[in-house]
C-alpha cells in the first residue's frame, strides 16, 4: 500500500577514529565546514549505504538475483544504458521510435517500469533522460540533508608505513639507496570522535507518483539502523547509528513545519572533550509535539 502520511526524521550517527566521508577536493580528508570547523557528511554518502544495505538484504546469495521490485539502479559497476534498454524491452517499446507522441508515451511507460523495478528510484528518484532509452525523470519522495557534526571536528593526520613495495624497480632503487627495502610512507586522517545529525523528509504526494509503499518505508528504517554494520572499512573507523527519531503527520500534507519538529530534538555535551556518544545528552521535547503529529524512536 502506498504511504498516506508525511514523515520527517532526525538521524544521529557517530564516528570514532575514522573518516566518515572523505572530500576528493581535499586529498580525501574529512569533509568540513571551513567557516565553523564542523564536520560534514554528504547526502549521497548516506544514500549509498541505504542502497548497499537493500541490495544485500534483497539479493539471493545463491543466484545473485534481487527480489522482484528491489533491484538497485545506481550500483557498483552498473551500466545505466543497459538498464534503460531492459525497460524498453520489458515494455515492448521501440528504442528508435521517431514519432514524437509515441516517444513521449514510451517514456511514460518506461519510467513506470523503472519505478516498479528499482527500489532506489522510487525512493530517492533519478534523472534517466538519455538519448537512447529515455526513461524521463523521477523526483523521489525521500530526501536527506547533508549531515553536520555537533561540535567542530579535530582531523588528525597519521603517518603510516607500508613494508612492501609496488615493483621490482622500486625495490632496486631502495636497496641501492638504503641497502635494504625500507617500505614507503603514507598519510591517513581520522576524527577521534564526532556525532553527526542528518534531517530527512518523506512526501506521500511524491510517493503516490513513484509507488513508494509502506513495505518500502519499513525497509528504509531498517537500512538506517543497519547500514553501518555492513559497510566496515579501516578508513571509516567505528561508525554507529545512534538514534532515528521519526515524526509522523496525520495527513499527507503535514500538520507542522519540519524545522519546528526538528527543534524539539536537542543535543548537549555533558563533558569536554566529547569522545563517546555517552558524552552527549539527547533531549526530546515530547510535551510540545504539535497536534496531529506523533513521534517514534526507530533506533
Amino acid at each position: 500500500m502506498i504511504i498516506k502520511h508525511r514523515y520527517d526524521f532526525v538521524f544521529l550517527f557517530d564516528v570514532t577514529n575514522g573518516n566518515p566521508n572523505g572530500d576528493p577536493d581535499a586529498g580525501n580528508s574529512p569533509r568540513i565546514d571551513s567557516e565553523t570547523g564542523h564536520g560534514l557528511v554528504s547526502d549521497v554518502c548516506l544514500k549509498r549505504k541505504v542502497r548497499d544495505f537493500v541490495c544485500l538484504k534483497k539479493t539471493d546469495m545463491q543466484t545473485g538475483k534481487p527480489e522482484a521490485g528491489f533491484d538497485i539502479y545506481v550500483k557498483h559497476q552498473g551500466i545505466l544504458e543497459q538498464f534503460h534498454r531492459q525497460a524498453y524491452e520489458a515494455c515492448g517499446l521501440k528504442l528508435d521510435e521517431t514519432a514524437n507522441d509515441k516517444k513521449m508515451d514510451n517514456v511514460v511507460k518506461a519510467r513506470a517500469w523503472m519505478c516498479q523495478t528499482y527500489y532506489d528510484i522510487r525512493t530517492f528518484g533519478a534523472v534517466m533522460s538519455m538519448k537512447t532509452g529515455n526513461c524521463g525523470q523521477v523526483r523521489g519522495p525521500v530526501q536527506i540533508t547533508f549531515s553536520k557534526s555537533f561540535a567542530p571536528i579535530a582531523s588528525l593526520g597519521q603517518s603510516i608505513t607500508r613494508k612492501a613495495v609496488t615493483t621490482q624497480s622500486d625495490a632496486d632503487k631502495q636497496i641501492e639507496k638504503h641497502g635494504q627495502i625500507t617500505g614507503t610512507f603514507g598519510r591517513k586522517e581520522i576524527i577521534p570522535y564526532a556525532l553527526y545529525q542528518a534531517h530527512g523528509f518523506i512526501s506521500s504526494n511524491l510517493a503516490a507518483d513513484t509507488g513508494f509503499t509502506e513495505k518500502d518505508l519499513e525497509l528504509l528504517w531498517e537500512a538506517f539502523g543497519n547500514m553501518f554494520e555492513h559497510d566496515r572499512s579501516a578508513s571509516r573507523g567505528l561508525m554507529s547509528a545512534r538514534k532515528l527519531i521519526v515524526f509522523k503527520h496525520d495527513c499527507h500534507l503535514g500538520n507542522a513545519p519540519a524545522h519546528k519538529l526538528f527543534s524539539l530534538v536537542k543535543i548537549k555535551r555533558n563533558t569536554e572533550p566529547a569522545r563517546a556518544f555517552e558524552h552527549y545528552d539527547v533531549i526530546i521535547d515530547r510535551a510540545n509535539l504539535p497536534e496531529g503529529v506523533s513521534m517514534e524512536e526507530k533506533i
